[in-house]
């Protein structure tokens, strides 16, 4: 098949994890007879010093011509002043606007070989398999915003609508793995949360009755991510406490390197990045991970390009690395040599097949 792909590697090692993703989507189209053409434009801090705005209109331009999104990673201490009326992240958000995502699909795997790099116990990893399903334009981020010399406030919005879009992905997502479904609110306190249970509750009765849903509250499901992790299947839930789960979640893995990302909306055109942030300490010294960034590539080819084979071919590609011992830094335990992100990258493009 032919496709257009925009490249938007953005700061920090975002460039660098950004190339060695597209080292191996060109090596799977040339494995698998696909052509990819890649379009690469500016976004968020280098957006900004290049042109003044984290959102070029060439940029906007590219992405809506586009058959699916690559970001690398946004943001800086450069940029870091949170009174600055132009930031890095503007160009993330307004992004996410354009394409209309508004499902945001975070997988969680454990790696046995790496189940030592994580802060819990080894027999509480086993068997982990999650995926978080987070929606994206509402709620607290995307509500009214006031701020005077003693207060401020933040509106928290969702609408029937809303809800039932996001909890529809999650639960068709959920009948495709283990059928079961937890969603996750503040329902004791939130009116908005209130809305979402009443919401999901019916929804999941009426349309989707084969698959579990469990509810928790936000608090607990923060305990039980770490008590019992290997139950979740499916996690659903709204903007902020996603943003916060998901993080948390990322620790089962190790690292944040390892953990990829996809958001998704009524379209093909899906907008994928690996969940790490710029980390501008490692930038532009070869030692970035470039497993989250490639792994999103992996969700690229499912989820836009309905090119299932090529995508687990990825991901089994990156498992192979891992299980013949191809470690970047942040993975690395004792006794083992790290490996730089040019050569991770050519040992995970070696176990193609």
């Amino acid at each position: 098949m032919e496709a257009v792909i925009t490249l938007l590697p953005g700061d920090g090692i975002g460039p660098e994890v950004t190339a060695a993703t597209r080292q191996v989507l060109e090596e799977v189209g040339t494995r698998f007879g696909h052509s990819f053409a890649f379009q690469e434009e500016l976004i968020g801090g280098a957006a900004i010093d290049a042109v003044g705005d984290p959102l070029p209109p060439a940029t906007v331009a590219s992405c809506e011509a586009a058959d699916a999104v690559l970001v690398g990673a946004v943001g800086g201490p450069k940029w870091s002043d949170p009174n600055a009326p132009i930031r890095p992240e503007q160009g993330l958000l307004r992004i996410r606007a354009v394409l209309g995502v508004y499902a945001n699909l975070r997988p969680v795997r454990i790696y046995p070989e790496l189940a030592g790099t994580s802060p819990l116990k080894a027999e509480i990893l086993e068997g982990v398999d999650m995926l978080v399903v987070r929606e994206l334009t509402g709620g607290i981020y995307f509500g009214e915003k006031t701020r005077t010399e003693d207060s401020a406030s933040d509106l928290c919005t969702y609408t029937v609508a809303e809800v039932e879009r996001i909890v529809r992905v999650a639960a068709r997502l959920a009948q495709g793995r283990r059928s079961k479904l937890c969603s996750v609110d503040k329902a004791n306190v939130l009116e908005t949360s209130r809305l979402w249970r009443k919401v999901t509750d019916g929804l999941m009765a009426s349309e989707f009755a084969d698959v579990e849903l469990e509810t928790l509250l936000v608090d607990a499901a923060a305990m039980h991510l770490l008590s019992r992790p290997s139950d979740f299947d499916v996690i659903v839930t709204e903007n902020m406490f996603g943003d916060i789960l998901t993080d948390e979640a990322s620790m089962l893995a190790g690292s944040l390197g390892m953990l990829p990302s996809a958001s998704l909306g009524d379209s093909k055109a899906g907008l994928y990045e690996p969940i790490h942030g710029s980390a501008p300490d490692i930038a532009g010294k070869g030692l970035a991970n470039p497993c989250a960034a490639i792994a999103s590539a992996a969700m690229l080819l499912r989820h836009s390009l309905g090119l299932d084979g090529e995508a687990m071919a990825v991901e089994s590609a990156i498992a192979r690395a891992i299980t013949n011992g191809a470690r970047t830094a942040d993975i690395v335990t004792e006794g083992e040599s790290p490996l730089s992100t040019a050569d991770m990258t050519a040992e995970i493009i070696r176990c193609l097949s």
